[in-house]
């Protein structure tokens, strides 16, 4: 079986968690023996079995939108002779669905998020949001089969496309490689610690993600003006999806630094990943206050380390974190508009201040649920699993 992966994300060049799911499903299912052709965004890249396909200079100066439609329809020629395209976010989603059309053969979409529950994005993309929600409509009504990536994102997937068929819809979780993300306090991860201004000694709770609606950082930012003083509040966040929000971001940061006099540290470039991995093994607890969250990638890997999550009870989120045993979550009652945005914002700041004070407040409770974090994504999110449930829907859409 020849299956072409489609993405606009892949190494060297990812920034989010589709990008890091593409990876490492890809070199899961090439271990598995499934022929597996990557066919990415961007410059070629020297791996076999991969192709870049770089923007049409005839587009240089249209809308990035158009820009991506382009692409697809170089990556669309290019599958000749696939049994099946399988794409990855609505970036590549209309490459899938032009190459089932023109080769006859099933188109599979994996769902990291959806354009509906995203319309923050209209206020980034204007027309190109209408643009991006035509093409993953299509795509999404017209393939073969739909992989969500938890069941949290599989209700959404069909209250999004009611058109849909719900047995064409799937659930293959995201994985974890385990090898890569563990635990590291030694001397050389505590000297990266303290080099980005954090003590490894004290109390810590860590946020890594970008600075987007859909992530919930200034909700973050004002509960963490109820912490403990002697706690740190690390941010690895950048990427910012629009001006308006890095400006309310700064705002909300300079704010809580004036008010705790220290202990707030703000990391706006993107960490190699083991420099990322010392920051959450000498966490207290990592924190996900995202208002949607199909799953979340970053969970996995700071439960990977150890390191106990406190994460809002949506998405996918409860499908990773066990309340009460690898972490706790937090109660959000959210609006139906697909903003995610909860109907009492100062009650879930609230609720989030209290329960991440809780956590704080029990180091050696935070350690045992950080044991647990690591043994359940060690033993129920390993990508060869993952590989291998990906490759039944692979046969169930190519028996179909």
């Amino acid at each position: 079986m020849r299956a072409d992966v489609l993405t606009k994300e892949y190494p060297p060049n990812i920034y989010g968690g589709a990008g890091v799911h593409v990876a490492e499903l890809v070199k899961a299912l090439r271990a598995a023996g499934t022929d597996v052709r990557v066919r990415a965004f961007g410059e070629p890249v020297s791996e076999p079995g991969t192709s870049g396909y770089p923007d049409l200079p005839e587009l240089g100066d249209a809308n990035a939108t158009l820009r991506t439609l382009g692409v697809d329809l170089t990556i669309a020629q290019a599958c000749e002779g696939a049994d099946l395209v399988h794409s990855h976010t609505w970036y590549a989603n209309m490459a899938g669905h032009l190459a089932s059309l023109l080769h006859g053969i099933p188109h599979l979409v994996t769902a990291h998020s959806l354009e509906p529950m995203r319309p923050w994005k209209a206020e980034q993309l204007a027309g190109g949001y209408r643009i991006s929600s035509f093409v993953e409509k299509t795509a999404y009504e017209a393939a073969a089969g739909v992989i969500a990536v938890s069941h949290g994102m599989r209700a959404d997937v069909l209250a999004s496309y009611p058109n849909l068929d719900p047995a064409r819809v799937h659930v293959v979780h995201n994985g974890i490689d385990a090898e890569l993300w563990q635990r590291d306090t030694s001397d050389t991860a505590r000297q990266t610690v303290r080099r980005h201004g954090v003590d490894p000694d004290r109390r810590s709770v860590v946020f890594v993600g970008r600075i987007t609606r859909q992530k919930g950082l200034p909700y973050l930012l004002r509960a963490a003006a109820e912490l403990p003083p002697e706690v740190q509040l690390v941010l690895c966040a950048g990427a910012p999806d629009t001006p308006q929000i890095l400006q309310e971001v700064e705002g909300l940061v300079a704010g809580l630094r004036e008010q705790r006099q220290g202990g707030v540290v703000w990391i706006a470039d993107m960490l190699p990943r083991q420099e990322v991995i010392a920051l959450l093994s000498a966490a207290t607890v990592f924190v996900c206050p995202s208002v949607y969250e199909p799953l979340g990638i970053v969970n996995l890997e700071a439960m990977a380390c150890e390191a106990a999550v406190v994460g809002t009870a949506t998405g996918g989120i409860p499908e990773v974190v066990e309340d009460g045993h690898t972490g706790w979550l937090v109660p959000i009652d959210q609006v139906t508009d697909g903003t995610g945005t909860p109907r009492e914002p100062d009650r879930y700041v609230a609720d989030l201040a209290a329960v991440l004070t809780e956590a704080v407040s029990d180091p050696q409770e935070a350690r045992r649920r950080g044991q647990a974090g690591r043994t359940r994504a060690v033993e129920k999110f390993g990508w060869l699993a993952i590989a291998e449930r990906t490759q039944q829907v692979y046969e169930q859409v190519l028996r179909a």
